[in-house]
């Protein structure tokens, strides 16, 4: 029997992000628009982007991906700024 070889293809439109979170090493892929209104929004609120992060992280469902619950308050910081 023959081994197969099997290519992940990344995602051009992802950028990922390794992390830091609760002592634990994570990566996560957002679209970069979504990154940078996390950016914006930590910068507004005067934390650092992986103290946002881990905010957002601490008050999520936990059965919510934590991709998704960035996009979320991404968009949650889009809406309230009239962002696009």
């Amino acid at each position: 029997m023959g081994h197969r070889t099997v290519k992940i293809m990344s995602n051009p439109y992802l950028q990922k992000r390794s992390l830091r979170l609760s002592g634990h090493k994570t990566s996560v892929a957002l679209e970069k628009e979504f990154w940078q209104l996390l950016e914006q929004s930590a910068q507004k609120q005067q934390l650092s982007l992986s103290a946002l992060i881990m905010s957002i992280d601490t008050d999520r469902d936990p059965n919510r991906p934590l991709s998704s619950a960035l996009r979320l308050a991404a968009l949650a910081f889009a809406s309230s700024t009239g962002e696009r």
